[in-house]
């Protein structure tokens, strides 16, 4: 049961490493178009974590699959790998 036990929190410590990268200002962020992850708030004062690119200068998120919305982000990160996504 101990090994269990074990093998359940290092797996949990090693999801949460990954969870929790640094957010970094987004005066830092790449514009070159690769896609990260940043934060935002809406137009309700919600703030939202979404996958952005910088381009036609600012930054776009998808609202759905069809709709993009320039953002004003405050924080990014690296957006986690996806092959999917490719």
């Amino acid at each position: 049961m101990q090994a269990a036990a074990f093998c359940r929190l290092s797996l949990s410590v090693q999801l949460g490493d990954d969870d929790m990268a640094d957010r970094k200002p987004i005066a830092t962020a790449p514009t070159d178009g690769s896609k990260v992850s940043v934060t935002w708030k809406d137009s309700d004062g919600v703030i939202n974590e979404s996958i952005a690119q910088y381009r036609d200068d600012g930054w776009w998120v998808y609202i759905d699959s069809h709709t993009r919305k320039k953002v004003e982000p405050t924080s990014w990160r690296p957006a986690a790998s996806d092959d999917d996504d490719q």
